[in-house]
C-alpha cells in the first residue's frame, strides 16, 4: 500500500500531544486533512504542521475529502451522536476511549459498527506500550507451561497525579471555546473519563472478561472476578501525587508475579517497565529480571498499531464490542457504589 492518507477529526490538546505528533512522524502515512469546529485552532495546527486541507467540522471532510481511514479526538461525551457518521465514510476508525458516555450510546455505536462492518479502534494507548507487550507476551508463556502455576491475580493501581508530564509542550493553543468536558458531569462518566483505561487493561491481562463483586464506598477500591475465577483488584483513589505519576499492574501466579509500571499518559520516547519474579521451589533459586525495552512510548505505539490495522494486520488494538464490556463493568461499579451510599 502507498502512504495511508488520514483523515484527522480534532485537534485540542489530547488531539495535538497523544495523536497528531506521533503520526506526523510516521513516514508510511500522509495526514491530509483536518477537521476542527475551532476555525483558528484549526488553521493554526494545519499551519504547525504543513497539512494541506481544514474543514470547520467533520461532515465537511467527511464530504469532502477521500481518505484510508480518520482518527478522531473529541469530547466522548459526543461519540454515540457522531461516530456512526464517522463509520458511514467507509474507512477505519479510531477515536478516544471510552466508547461512549452512557451504555446506551455504547450500544448505539456497536450497533452502527456492525451495520456498517467498518472497523472502529478505541485508544486504549495502554495495550501498546512495549511493556505491556512484553507482560502479555510473559503471561501466555507461563500459562503454557504451567511452570509457576495458575494465575490467581491482578491488581491494577492509578492513584491522580501528573498525567499531563509536561505533554502539552509545543501544542498550539486558542482562546477559541469548547467544551472538552461533555460527558463527565455524572459520576459514570467521571469515573469511564479516568479508569476505563485500567478497567481494559485488567481485561486484557486476564484474557477474558470478568464482573464486578464489590465498589468500595470509599472509592478506593472495585473487586471482581474473572470467567475462570481468578479475583482482580482496580486501587484508585488510595493518594496522589503532584510533579509524579504512579500507575502500575500486578499479575500474580502461584510461584511468581509480573509486575508492569506504565509511564505518565503523555510522556514522551518513555516505555513502562516489567519486572519478572519467578520462584518454583524445589531446590531452584528464585530469580528477578527486568528487561531493557525500547525508548518507544505508547502513543507512537499505539498510531503504528492503527496504521498496521488499517492494512490489515492484527494488532492488540481495541474493537467497540470491548469497549462496551469496559462500558458494562463500568455501570456495574457505579450501580453498586450508588447502592452503597
Amino acid at each position: 500500500m502507498n502512504k495511508i492518507r488520514l483523515g484527522f477529526i480534532g485537534v485540542g490538546g489530547m488531539g495535538q500531544a497523544a495523536h497528531l505528533r506521533n503520526y506526523m512522524n510516521i513516514p508510511d502515512c500522509q495526514v491530509v486533512a483536518l477537521a476542527e469546529i475551532r476555525p483558528g485552532l484549526g488553521k493554526a495546527v494545519a499551519q504547525r504542521y504543513g497539512i494541506p486541507k481544514v474543514y470547520e467540522g467533520h461532515r465537511a471532510l467527511l464530504a469532502g475529502e477521500p481518505v484510508d481511514a480518520l482518527v478522531a479526538i473529541q469530547s466522548f461525551g459526543i461519540h454515540a451522536e457522531m461516530v456512526p457518521e464517522l463509520l458511514q465514510k467507509g474507512v477505519p476508525v479510531l477515536t478516544e476511549k471510552p466508547l461512549a458516555d452512557t451504555l446506551e450510546g455504547g450500544q448505539v455505536i456497536v450497533n452502527a459498527v456492525k451495520q456498517t462492518g467498518v472497523p472502529l479502534y478505541l485508544a486504549y494507548h495502554k495495550r501498546s506500550d512495549p511493556a505491556t507487550a512484553y507482560a502479555l507476551n510473559q503471561i501466555k508463556a507461563w500459562q503454557a507451561s504451567g511452570e509457576v502455576g495458575k494465575l490467581k491475580y491482578i491488581r491494577a493501581a492509578m492513584p491522580p497525579g501528573d498525567w499531563i508530564a509536561n505533554g502539552w509542550a509545543g501544542n498550539v493553543s486558542t482562546d477559541e471555546k469548547y467544551d472538552a468536558k461533555k460527558g463527565m458531569n455524572t459520576p459514570y462518566g467521571q469515573f469511564v473519563n479516568y479508569y476505563i483505561h485500567q478497567v481494559n487493561l485488567i481485561r486484557l491481562l486476564l484474557g477474558e472478561d470478568y464482573a464486578v463483586t464489590y465498589a468500595d464506598p470509599g472509592k478506593v477500591l472495585l473487586a471482581g472476578r474473572s470467567n475462570s475465577g481468578v479475583t482482580v483488584a482496580l486501587e484508585m483513589q488510595a493518594y496522589r501525587s503532584t510533579i509524579d505519576w504512579h500507575e502500575e499492574a500486578l499479575i500474580a501466579f502461584e510461584k511468581g508475579f509480573i509486575k508492569l509500571e506504565l509511564p505518565a499518559p503523555l510522556a514522551v520516547n518513555r516505555p513502562g517497565k516489567v519486572t519478572v519474579f519467578r520462584d518454583i521451589g524445589d531446590g531452584q533459586t528464585p530469580t528477578t529480571t527486568m528487561p531493557t525495552l525500547p525508548w518507544v512510548h505508547a502513543h507512537l505505539q499505539q498510531a503504528r498499531n492503527f496504521l498496521a490495522a488499517v492494512r490489515g494486520e492484527p494488532t492488540v488494538l481495541a474493537n467497540a464490542e470491548t469497549g462496551l464490556k469496559d462500558l458494562q463493568v463500568a455501570k456495574a461499579y457505579t450501580d453498586l457504589l450508588q447502592a452503597a451510599k
